[in-house]
Parts: C-alpha cells; sequence; structure tokens
C-alpha cells in the first residue's frame, strides 16, 4: 500500500485539488501516488488531480488536467472537474462525463479557458483500465513482466482536441488490462516540455529513457527520482509539475455488513444535499448489469460482472 501521508478512500469519495500535495490514496484494486507542485510554490496551479470510488469499491476514477488561466479561474474549473466526479463517480463507462466536461469548457471558452485532460477508470474485477486523451501528454505504461516503459496510447484514440475547443467532440478512448504491479505513469506536460537552457528539449523519447533507469521497487520513491533525475541532466520545468502515478494491487471489494450500511447512510445524505440548491449532485448508480453485478450477489459479480465487461471492451473494439 502507499506510504506515509496516505489518503485512504471511502466509497463514494472525490479527492484531490489544485494544491500543493505529495501523498499516497489507498483505493480497493489500486495503489496510487500524487505528486503537485505549483509554478514558483503558488498555494494553487493550472494543474488538477482528482480521484473517486464508487459505492461498491470497484471503480476507481482518476484525473489530470492541465487548465489555461490561474486563480480564481482555475479554482472555479476545479470545483466544476469535482462535481463531475461526484455525479459519475458510479458509472462504469465515462464518455458522458468526459463530453459533460467538455460542455462545461465550451462555455468558458469566451473567458480563454480550455483544459487538456487524461480520464482513467479502473474496473477492479477485470484490472481492466480505461483511458481518454483530450490533446493531453499521454501515460507512461511499466509493464512489469517486461521490465519496460511505453508511452500508452493508441492510434487514433490520440487525437481528441483539449476541452472547450469544439462543443460537440465525440472524445474516442481505449482499454488496457493491467497486471499486478504494472504502472501507469500520468503527468502534466511540464515534464515532456522540460529544457535545458540552450532550448533542448526533453521530449516523450528523453522523458522514456530517464525512466527506463530508474528503480520502480519503491513505487513512492519514483516521482521524486524522475524529477530529480531530469534535473541532473541539466533540463529545468518552467510551469506546474503534477504527477499521478498508480498500480493494480490485486485486492478486490468485500465490504463487510457494517460498511454496507455506510454506503447507503453516504447516498442518503447525497440525496438529501442534491435537494438543497447548491448542495452537489446526486451519484446515481450506472444500472447496467456489468456495474450492478456485485451490488446485491457477489457470485453474479464474480462470474458475469468481469464477462460482460470483457464482451463490453470486445464490442468497442
Amino acid at each position: 500500500m502507499p506510504d506515509a501521508a496516505t489518503q485512504i478512500m471511502q466509497c463514494l469519495e472525490v479527492w484531490g485539488g489544485n494544491q500543493p500535495v505529495d501523498a499516497g490514496v489507498a483505493m480497493v484494486g489500486l495503489d496510487a501516488w500524487v505528486y503537485c507542485n505549483p509554478y514558483h510554490e503558488a498555494a494553487g496551479g493550472g494543474d488538477v488531480y482528482y480521484v473517486s470510488a464508487c459505492a461498491t469499491g470497484r471503480i476507481t476514477r482518476l484525473l489530470v488536467a492541465d487548465v489555461s488561466g490561474h486563480g480564481e479561474q482555475v479554482n472555479a474549473v476545479g470545483a466544476t472537474l469535482r462535481t463531475m466526479m461526484r455525479r459519475y463517480v458510479n458509472y462504469l463507462d465515462q464518455r458522458r462525463m468526459v463530453r459533460s466536461l467538455n460542455r462545461e469548457f465550451t462555455t468558458l471558452t469566451a473567458a480563454g479557458c480550455f483544459a487538456t485532460a487524461i480520464v482513467c477508470t479502473f474496473f477492479g474485477p477485470t484490472r481492466h483500465l480505461t483511458l481518454c486523451n483530450a490533446g493531453h501528454p499521454p501515460p507512461l505504461l511499466y509493464r512489469a513482466k517486461e521490465r519496460q516503459w511505453t508511452a500508452l496510447e493508441r492510434g487514433g484514440c490520440d487525437a481528441n482536441i483539449p476541452w472547450g475547443i469544439d462543443e460537440v467532440c465525440n472524445y474516442d478512448q481505449f482499454d488496457v488490462r493491467l497486471r499486478v504491479g504494472d504502472l501507469v505513469l500520468c503527468h502534466t506536460d511540464s515534464l515532456s516540455e522540460a529544457r535545458k537552457p540552450d532550448g533542448e528539449l526533453l521530449g516523450m523519447p528523453g522523458l522514456l529513457r530517464i525512466a527506463s533507469t530508474l528503480d520502480v521497487s519503491e513505487p513512492s520513491k519514483l516521482t521524486p527520482a524522475l524529477l530529480r533525475a531530469i534535473e541532473a541532466e541539466g533540463y529545468r520545468t518552467d510551469d506546474d509539475v503534477t504527477v499521478l502515478l498508480f498500480r493494480p494491487n490485486g485486492a478486490q471489494p468485500r465490504l463487510s455488513f457494517v460498511e454496507r450500511w455506510r454506503v447507503q447512510g453516504r447516498m442518503a445524505k447525497a440525496f438529501a444535499r442534491s435537494l438543497i440548491p447548491g448542495g452537489g449532485p446526486m451519484p446515481w448508480p450506472d444500472l447496467r448489469l456489468a456495474n450492478i453485478g456485485g451490488v446485491f450477489f457477489s457470485s453474479l459479480n464474480k462470474t458475469w460482472g468481469p464477462r460482460m465487461m470483457r464482451r463490453e471492451m470486445a464490442e468497442r473494439d
């Protein structure tokens, strides 16, 4: 599990923001580490990060966005992202959330606000990771079996434009199945666009080259080691720096009787808040067999949940 200063995620929780942070995040099925250092050590930057856990602990969503603008404008955008993460926290398919966020940003275009982003949804029972890239640098994927880093991208799905450019853009996404011990490193462009004093750009090839030299046995130390290695080669960042690193741990959700009642209580509180103006959205469940299979029948979850998920993946391909 993540080391010191760990945020323990509860069911129906959304955690994150745009403030400085260097912490672990513990979730069912995933270990994660988040690092954010706003430019000039500001109290908040243009990079926004969020992590959410669904009511049953099987769906984890992770988001990293690079928002144009600063100050109150970014704070308002961060609040919008949190609201959307909460509204769709129980949805296995992230496409509705991505399209909704794009529409929200389109309304802010007149104020010069847009964002690049990477949105990931991890489904614990099958360890499938679904990614949507909206004009953002591709994450890095480390395969533990092959001991190799690669850029996590697929042709045709990486040409998605940033949020706020085209209201009717239909964002593509793709899937990858992770093994226990694999690593995914999401980052903002401050890393790939780091430069030497003579203007030499690090770029994605350089970032992969440096990552391949690092020890991955202790993931909690990987991000600091990567940043030190980039600096040691003479590259400097001139922007906010945000890195979200995560790995599957193989754990499956097993809610106790008490925790099941707590989840019901959180749902009831969320419903009550949604009735109050400005109280936030209700995190409605995603009523599809692949998602609700494990809510009522654990045996159905083990058998039909993953099977339906695999069928959905095959249909997308």
